[in-house]
């Protein structure tokens, strides 16, 4: 029986090759959508999940009060960990000082090679359940150094790099003590490719010699695995204040800051790590929250259509059920021959889906800048696509089996039988519901884009043509300076150098201990405060709004400032030039210039207030280029490459394109709205393609009405307008629905961003305009080839 309820099923589907195809056709790209997005959701939400201790790993951070907010600062002072120890030793199993993950050359004889890795303490290898190759895991040696697999391959190759010596950043000697296994790509330390001591840095002299106030400076990391017997809460309100009372023991004036340690566990890193105002309030969860409504939305749009369909072209069949009824069929055998219809068009479009995955997804890894991979292997996996499919199955052949196994079949073959007026009402409830679904994705989309074309609008306060930056990775370059700036300036292909504290398009040194006419004493200020070189502004033309840039034939420049407009306003200075503001440590300055403000962190966040200052005694590790506009940009390069390799032949530095670092802070907005372009385009088709069934089958189911009506005289135009006003109507309700749903998300989503757009009421107006247009010309297509039929075809039997 049941092989001939599947081959009717499969005969069904071959007679009516159309609606079969959008039936699966569209199923299929809906579930293909959910899969991707799952996929992706899954990543998301496993990131850090590879380390065995992860629920006991905590990161320690930092409330302060700064300029007039609650700032929550993910760095610390390196003392902080000592402290931790000797204090509350007996509530962590490891505390584990560090500095951040960032770019090192390593070189080994004459090979050279940059790799990201950090400088730790021993307890990291126990935190993170470091898995080892070969050799130890030991870091007590503060000469030893251990590598991952893939870099001790990239820079040894086969040969065994165990007791071998390389040199870190051309200044630091490590021999070679182990091996260990990649840690995971979807973590916090996946790109973490090699460990040094923490002690090789300290016992450094460049670290001895930049912090000697140890607890001024918040530029460290510490890590922090709970002991069994402690819980996150428990830890955090133990070491809540012991900064606080510290720094009031030392008399600092970093107190003022005021200080309240927590606990962020490594499980809430990467999903909820924004705060504001003190208070954890999310950070990537809320794409992971956004991306999967998005893949629920897409799929219940590709099921209404099954649904839909299925309703439809089931009450063709009304003569079929009669005439099964009348040879003896019972109920319970037509409503498994509808439902073994419906599940297996559900299980052949999930196959299909998981083809269309298979050839989507590295243009999907892409777009989304992934490694995922399908989870053949997981039974979950496979447990919830076919549920699905038999889910999705039963609900759309749950019409047609308990709707029409009920006619009676006297009524339906002596043609008595009719639909009621209502059967078509949840038709099109869902047709409404699906183009709902459809323009909230597309307003969303464009409300994205206007979000990143406004920040992109945004006035920098500096020209980013033409202009390179130069990061020097040791101090060699520091030290010839002069010469090497003569020798750019002489070879034509620059017209200004400078150096700073950090490039332009990531600058922030924070400092406090200000004081100024007028300054409020309750007021708890931190300045981003820059060194420059004179020549800073006139390399990167920034806009002198007030006074004067920094002058070399003026001595007094060196106790002078250049100050922002946002420090301008924060100070409350009426007139600023010649104002005196003295820094605690470092004497009097005199303000010299006001300039515009500069986009140098963040596009979407206030600008900080910035004290530009002439570089006194510490090495600037930038040097900012303005290429000479007379000749091509490979010609400037090259020469600067010359030239810089003639000061440092192992070319321990970076060249970046000051324009291309800028478009790098748009990225993670700019793959979210083409992935939301991608799914809302998606999500239009799908909809289109119901529309184009449904309006296939009224056509259909009106064919007579339509040859009357030509008969009688009416216009290839009349019966388009007849056969296309139902689904303009129910377009048009759905946007009624669309516009106030995806207002109140949007407007929401902007609020994650200080500097942002506003949502216009054109983008309703072009969202609103877009569905019409789409579902006029999905539409017409079979209302006017039904319009041109000729009615001698269809009124030849009456």
């Amino acid at each position: 029986m049941i092989r001939n309820y599947l081959t009717i099923a499969w005969r069904n589907l071959i007679k009516n090759k159309a609606s079969s195809f959008i039936n699966i056709g569209g199923l299929a790209v809906g579930m293909a959508v959910a899969i991707l997005i799952g996929l992706w959701v899954w990543d998301e939400l496993s990131y850090d999940k590879g380390f065995e201790n992860r629920d006991s790993i905590a990161l320690v951070m930092d409330n302060q009060l700064i300029n007039n907010e609650i700032q929550t600062w993910s760095t610390s002072a390196f003392p902080l960990a000592d402290g931790l120890r000797s204090n509350y030793g007996s509530s962590f199993k490891h505390v584990v000082r560090a500095v951040y993950t960032d770019d090192h050359i390593i070189t080994y004889g004459d090979k050279k090679v940059v790799k990201r890795g950090n400088f730790m303490e021993p307890g990291v290898t126990d935190m993170l359940s470091v898995k080892m190759v070969k050799g130890s895991a030991s870091l007590n040696d503060p000469a030893s150094v251990i590598l991952s697999e893939l870099t001790a391959k990239a820079i040894f190759g086969d040969a065994d790099p165990l007791d071998k010596v390389i040199v870190i950043d051309k200044k630091l000697n490590a021999k070679v003590t182990g091996v260990y296994q990649n840690l995971p790509e979807n973590s916090s330390f996946g790109d973490l490719t090699f460990i040094a001591p923490w002690d090789m840095l300290a016992n450094s002299e460049h670290f001895a010699t930049r912090f000697n106030n140890p607890w001024g400076y918040s530029w460290f990391q510490t890590f922090v695995q709970l002991a069994d017997n402690t819980t996150m809460a428990q830890a955090s309100a133990k070491i809540k204040y012991f900064k606080l009372n510290t720094l009031k023991g030392l008399h600092s004036g970093d107190a003022r800051f005021g200080s309240n340690l927590f606990l962020h566990p490594m499980s809430r890193w990467y999903l909820h790590g924004n705060f504001k105002n003190g208070v954890n309030a999310g950070g990537r969860i809320q794409y992971v929250w956004l991306f999967g409504i998005i893949g629920v939305f897409v799929l219940l749009l590709a099921c209404i259509n099954f649904m839909n369909l299925s309703t439809a072209r089931s009450e063709k069949r009304a003569k079929e059920v009669g005439i099964r009824k009348a040879i003896g069929s019972v109920r319970a055998q037509l409503v498994a021959q509808f439902y073994s219809e419906s599940l297996l068009i559900a299980l052949i479009a999930f196959f299909a889906s998981l083809v269309l995955v298979v050839f989507c997804l590295p243009e999907f890894n892409q777009l989304a800048d992934k490694k995922i991979a399908i989870l053949w292997n997981n039974p979950v996996f496979w447990i919830l696509g076919i549920s699905f499919s038999l889910f999705t199955g039963l609900i759309a052949g749950s019409y047609p089996a308990l709707y029409l196994s009920s006619f009676q079949p006297i009524k339906v073959l002596k043609g008595t039988f009719k639909v009621g007026s209502l059967a078509a009402l949840p038709r099109k409830v869902l047709v409404v519901i699906q183009f709902a679904v459809s323009v909230v994705l597309i307003i969303g989309t464009i409300v994205v884009f206007q979000q990143i074309q406004f920040a992109k609008n945004r006035p920098v306060g500096y020209s980013r043509n033409n202009l390179l930056n130069v990061s020097l990775q040791t101090d060699d370059l520091n030290k010839q300076y002069l010469a090497l700036k003569n020798d750019l300036l002489a070879s034509g292909a620059v017209i200004n150098v400078a150096q700073s504290q950090g490039q332009i398009t990531d600058m922030y040194i924070g400092a406090g201990g200000f004081t100024w006419p007028g300054k409020n004493p309750g007021v708890q200020e931190q300045f981003s405060t820059i060194a420059v070189t004179a020549d800073f502004g006139k390399t990167v033309d920034w806009k002198v709004k007030e006074g004067r840039d920094f002058n070399q034939a003026f001595i007094s420049d060196s106790a002078g400032f250049v100050i922002n407009e946002a420090a301008v306003k924060f100070m409350g200075l009426k007139h600023p030039i010649g104002e005196t503001v003295n820094w605690n440590g470092n004497g009097n300055f005199k303000i010299i210039g006001v300039v515009k403000d500069l986009v140098s962190q963040s596009v979407y966040d206030v600008i900080s207030p910035t004290l530009f200052y002439l570089q006194r005694r510490q090495q600037l590790s930038n040097v900012a280029l303005k290429i000479n506009p007379l000749v091509s940009m490979h010609y400037a390069v090259a020469k600067i490459n010359t030239i810089f390799k003639k000061y440092d032949p192992s070319a321990s530095y970076t060249i970046q394109f000051v324009d291309e670092e800028y478009a790098k802070k748009f990225t993670g907005e700019e793959r979210i709205g083409k992935l939301a372009t991608c799914f809302a385009g998606l999500a239009i088709f799908i909809s289109c393609l119901g529309l184009f069934g449904m309006a296939s089958f009224m056509a259909e189911q009106r064919i007579k009405e339509i040859g009357v009506r030509k008969v009688l005289g009416a216009t290839v135009f009349n019966l388009w307008q007849l056969l296309s006003k139902d689904f303009v109507v129910l377009v048009i309700i759905s946007l009624f629905i669309a516009s106030p749903v995806s207002y109140y998300f949007m407007h929401n989503w902007l609020q994650n961003y200080q500097y942002r757009t506003e949502i216009t009421w054109w983008i309703f107006a072009v969202a609103a305009a877009g569905a019409l247009t789409i579902t006029l010309l999905t539409v017409s297509y079979q209302s006017i080839k039904a319009a041109l039929a000729n009615p001698v075809r269809s009124l030849r039997s009456e």
